[in-house]
């Protein structure tokens, strides 16, 4: 079963909990997610299953849109809802033009201190298993960029926001940081990802639905009722910035077997995405001179691994 499917996480779950539940459902051990989120949080998590796990590659690098809300009054260890505060609770009513100021020093490229309970590593350990243990950690700024970060309602001693930012933002951080420049500390209440990449929570199913089509139960409401199809991504809508091309069976014979094929009808592309039939893609081919194609990516099953025993 090779495709992407869109997980709506629930609030609870590790992404590494959704993947393991999704790989017993789907009865497959080759199943991947497309960007991490945390416990707290929900929404959009892309997962890729099968051969089309190759595909995390060029997703590094996704743009990622959240909403959430940040409470000011008090920070806490882990800069979220689910932390120990660090100090008391203090009365906070927040001006929206204070708040609207605030926001605009993060806005654009910036400096950010990941947070202590977090997955980037020290001497090779992720900081969060030495915060766990009480140790110090010393995390570097890293550079980030904030696209947009709306102040969508300022309500007490509450903000809700919409960003859009870049890999690798800790939204955590931002409100760790807001609340350092009021003073009066601050963590993030909620949040939750509406879009990673191309797919957004129109895409996406709850781990209910994933389960009770694939075991074919019948206990969901019509509107809540999906189809194998329509728990999977259409492959075409995968990459959309990569051109695509439907071969022929001899040239899809040439690809599976990871040989280099003539694609004239793309002669500017660099990379594109070769389909057989409108639902198979087969690969990944790169141009290597003039209309010629390398498949450096073969995803296709038997294709797969012909080209891994080249």
């Amino acid at each position: 079963m090779n495709g992407v499917l869109i997980v709506d996480k629930p609030a609870g779950l590790t992404s590494h909990d959704v993947v393991n539940r999704v790989r017993r459902i789907l009865g497959q051990r080759a199943v991947g997610h497309l960007g991490t989120l945390d416990p707290m949080a929900t929404g959009v998590l892309p997962l890729v299953t099968g051969n089309l796990t190759r595909l995390a590659q060029f997703y590094t690098g996704a743009e990622k849109v959240y909403e959430g809300i940040i409470r000011f009054g008090y920070s806490t260890d882990t800069y979220d809802a689910e932390g120990e505060p660090t100090g008391p609770p203090q009365q906070v009513t927040l001006n929206p033009e204070d708040v609207e100021a605030a926001a605009a020093r993060f806005r654009g490229v910036i400096e950010q201190t990941p947070p202590p309970f977090s997955a980037k590593k020290i001497h090779g350990v992720p900081a969060y298993k030495l915060a766990r243990k009480q140790k110090e950690v010393v995390l570097k700024p890293v550079q980030v960029e904030i696209k947009e970060l709306d102040i969508l309602e300022v309500a007490g001693d509450q903000v809700r926001f919409r960003a859009r930012v870049a890999s690798g933002t800790y939204m955590r951080s931002v409100a760790h940081e807001m609340g350092q420049g009021f003073g009066c500390g601050a963590h993030l209440a909620s949040l939750r990802r509406t879009s990673v990449a191309e797919f957004s929570l129109e895409d996406a199913r709850t781990l209910e639905q994933i389960g009770q089509c694939m075991c074919g139960q019948s206990g969901a409401s019509a509107g809540d009722s999906v189809g194998l199809d329509d728990i999977f991504v259409h492959p075409r809508k995968l990459l959309p910035h990569f051109p695509c091309v439907t071969a022929d069976e001899p040239t899809a014979a040439r690809i599976r077997s990871g040989r280099t094929v003539n694609l004239p009808e793309l002669s500017r592309a660099r990379q594109v995405k070769v389909f057989c039939g409108q639902r198979e893609l087969i690969a990944i081919a790169t141009r290597v001179a003039g209309t010629l194609f390398h498949p450096g990516i073969v995803l296709s099953a038997a294709g797969a691994l012909a080209h891994e025993e080249r």
